[in-house]
């Protein structure tokens, strides 16, 4: 196991191109790192960083207190798991596993027993004969895995490895590597630009844009408080909805004027500091988690903070366990979470409970959070 800190890296390309910009990250022993974001952030450029593959332009990459900015990619003792695998083609499973034991010249009888330990982790031993056009994409990863595995090393290195899987090996193969975190306990920095991937696997969650970190920190600490909208709308499925609308005085707190066609009210939020009265009378953007819009059915948290607000369906979605409702509030489309049971029919009224003990408030000028 190893710790990584990452110090103040910048890394610009020859044509002035600028990619990262002063990032900083530190994770312990054996924690389990997601860097996340949308195409072209940065965050497969600081994984190959990190791995030697790509160098450092300004700042320390350290690891287990050493700094390897200048270290070749073997003498890093870290193992890469990549998006396209990067199988031999004419190797065997068993051969593919035992390649880099083969290039360090580790025994035979050595070879044979890693082999055998891997493959047992990972279930793959009845695939150890075969080559890997004769194995699913799901077989792949494992046998992918599998050859970062047998390295026994300090730190693991995953770049989107289950992009390329479908939807039902997505969710398998995910069970399988915090499985795999949890027997190891070995640290892992993974790259993906899948939100439910980094909400799931992740103790610390670095979400990335434009180069720039916009939040580091443990996964539910991002999902309930995003430092700014770009957090707030990457994270989560369906994504929170911003509701814009002006902040006004309500007895002595605080609440949003709300239009939603049907009826106009004021949402009384939880929010008293000066900070946040600095902003009576002026436009904020209300952020609130779909869970958080229900009906008395799927109605939780703190009844008192529940108001019920009378509102137009325009459309629904039932998914099963719950069932999406969209409506219109102050010009803008909403998504909720209503019980399945209560069977809500589109371009009819519903009264829906807006739950806003866990309200966020931002500041649409700068887009950061106020409260």
């Amino acid at each position: 196991m190893a710790s990584l800190s990452i110090r103040d890296v910048y890394k610009t390309y020859p044509n002035g191109v600028p990619v990262l910009k002063g990032v900083n990250i530190d994770i312990e022993d054996g924690q389990f790192l997601i860097l996340v974001g949308g195409s072209g952030c940065g965050k497969s450029t600081l994984l190959n960083m990190i791995a030697g593959l790509e160098t450092v332009t300004k700042g320390e990459i350290q690891i287990d207190g050493k700094t390897v900015n200048n270290l070749s990619p073997k003498d890093r003792d870290i193992a890469m798991v990549f998006q396209s695998y990067a199988l031999y083609p004419s190797m065997t499973v068993r051969e593919n596993i035992s390649f880099g034991l083969n290039i360090r010249k580790v025994p035979k009888q050595e070879q044979a027993q890693i082999v055998d330990r891997v493959s047992n982790t990972l279930q793959i031993t009845h695939l150890l004969d075969r080559k890997p056009g004769q194995l699913s994409g799901g077989q792949r990863q494992r046998v992918a895995m599998g050859r970062a595995l047998a390295r026994d090393p300090v730190m693991f290195l995953f770049d989107e490895p289950l992009s390329n899987l479908d939807a039902k090996l997505r969710i398998e193969m995910r069970s399988e590597i915090k499985l795999l975190h949890q027997r190891l306990g070995t640290t892992i920095v993974y790259v993906t630009h899948d939100q439910i991937e980094a909400m799931t696997l992740g103790d610390r969650i670095a979400v990335m844009k434009d180069g720039i970190v916009q939040q580091f920190g443990a996964p539910q600490e991002i999902y309930d408080s995003p430092s700014n909208l770009f957090v707030a709308g990457f994270i989560g499925a369906p994504p929170m909805n911003f509701i814009q609308g002006k902040l006004v005085e309500q007895g002595a707190g605080v609440a949003l004027e709300l239009d939603t066609g049907v009826t106009r009210a004021a949402l009384n939020l939880p929010f008293d500091s000066a900070k946040v009265k600095s902003h009576v009378g002026r436009d904020v953007i209300l952020g609130l988690r779909p869970e958080r819009i229900t009906d008395a059915r799927g109605a939780h948290g703190d009844n008192a903070q529940l108001q019920p607000i009378e509102l137009k369906v325009d459309v629904i979605e039932p998914t099963g366990p719950d069932t999406l409702v969209f409506a219109q509030v102050n010009g803008k489309r909403i998504v909720s979470r209503v019980h399945p049971a209560s069977n809500p029919q589109p371009l009819t009224n519903a009264t829906l409970l807006f739950d806003t003990s866990k309200a966020v408030l931002f500041d649409p000028s700068n887009e950061e959070r106020i409260a």
